[in-house]
């Protein structure tokens, strides 16, 4: 069961990552290239500073999603070879932290978006013709799969930037 969603304030970032267009079908295809992120840091002698996720920039259920798969530094750095960095925007966020399944994270998702619509929180989010383009929606992902092999017991964080 997720725990109970709150607004949280959280800090400007640096971070790099990969970008694809994916559906929903096929979001393992961006989320299986996290290692190639951490191996990009490993060669460029970057350490990481703090958990995987994956940034929803724009999203269109019946067609793609435009995704990243990054990782958090600690100061911004530039990328090459597909790699390249950036900065997730400060601001407040509406968060919760799920413990159990991945798949369970579609059902968290729409608890945490009905959540926010039942306290009229408007979401930094905008309609377009190529669907739903975020200013910053996150899921991080707090356990190693190495130290935690039960997927049961998996800890993601969801934080979806709110607008002004």
């Amino acid at each position: 069961m997720p725990r109970e969603p709150r607004v949280v304030d959280r800090a400007e970032q640096p971070y790099v990552a990969v970008r694809g267009l994916v559906t929903m079908q096929t979001i393992d295809a961006i989320a299986d290239r996290l290692p190639d992120v951490f191996g990009w840091l490993g060669a460029h002698g970057v350490e990481p500073a703090g958990a995987p996720f994956l940034k929803f920039n724009v999203i269109d259920m019946e067609r793609e999603l435009e995704i990243e798969a990054g990782v958090p530094v600690a100061a911004v750095v530039e990328g090459d070879g597909g790699v390249f960095g950036g900065v997730l925007p400060a601001g407040r966020y509406a968060a919760v932290i799920h413990v159990g399944h991945p798949d369970e994270l579609v059902d968290v998702t729409a608890a945490l978006l009905d959540w926010a619509a039942e306290r009229d929180l408007r979401w930094d989010m905008s309609e377009t013709g190529a669907g739903q383009v975020w200013g910053c929606r996150l899921e991080l992902y707090k356990t190693h799969p190495n130290e935690e092999p039960d997927m049961n017991k998996w800890e993601t964080e969801l934080a979806f930037r709110l607008a002004d």
